[in-house]
């Protein structure tokens, strides 16, 4: 799902990829890139590319910025990122623009931060995350899309678009001036079925 609209975005169905790590993310992201490069993914690496670079410039929230401004840029549709628990760098990128990131530790939730909350940037810590279990965190995360699994469920996906259009939408200074209150773009009904979930 695009939020931001560039004609030119590299998009997840074209196998492109922005990716970034520290240090103690590094062992995992390259365990990841190296599974999607050989499935013919192109990617972008804007962090640690070998063990021994750890200057400066790739602190954590440093490269959280970096790979968040493709996202806030409309250069790439989604990003990964990676540090040693996962949350300072998710952090950093959620400092820029239009990044809607979450950091993911489970298969399930990989694919639940994009099919029900669109998610465009997805964070691993390498403390906590194994290599094998990265690899298919992002294998959900990159092989679906919003709203994908849950058709059975009326409005599902129109629910969930809401909360993403509401939260891209969403003006601080307005919401103050508001008495704290949000501004509803639109409202969508979402029917109670989880006791009615297909086998």
């Amino acid at each position: 799902m695009k939020i931001v609209n560039n004609p030119n975005m590299k998009m997840v169905m074209d196998k492109k990829l922005v990716v970034g790590a520290d240090f103690a993310g590094f062992h995992i992201k390259e365990a990841i890139c190296n599974r999607l490069r050989n499935k013919g993914w192109e990617i972008e690496d804007l962090g640690v590319k070998n063990k021994d670079d750890n200057g400066p410039e790739n602190m954590f929230h440093r490269v959280g910025l970096r790979v968040g401004s493709k996202i806030s840029e409309g250069e790439y549709e989604r990003a990964l990122i990676f540090c040693g628990t996962g949350m300072g760098i998710h952090i950093a990128a959620s400092k820029c623009p239009h990044v809607h990131a979450a950091v993911v530790e489970s298969v399930p939730s990989g694919l639940r931060c994009i099919t029900g909350n669109g998610c465009n940037v997805l964070s691993m810590g390498g403390f906590y995350v194994a290599p094998q279990m990265g690899i298919e965190i992002a294998d959900a995360y990159l092989n679906h899309d919003l709203g994908d699994g849950y058709e059975w469920w009326p409005n599902f996906y129109e629910f969930h678009k809401l909360a993403v259009d509401e939260l891209e939408a969403f003006d601080y200074a307005e919401f103050k001036a508001n008495g704290f209150k949000l501004k509803h773009l639109y409202e969508v009904d979402l029917p109670d079925m989880m006791n009615d979930r297909p086998e």
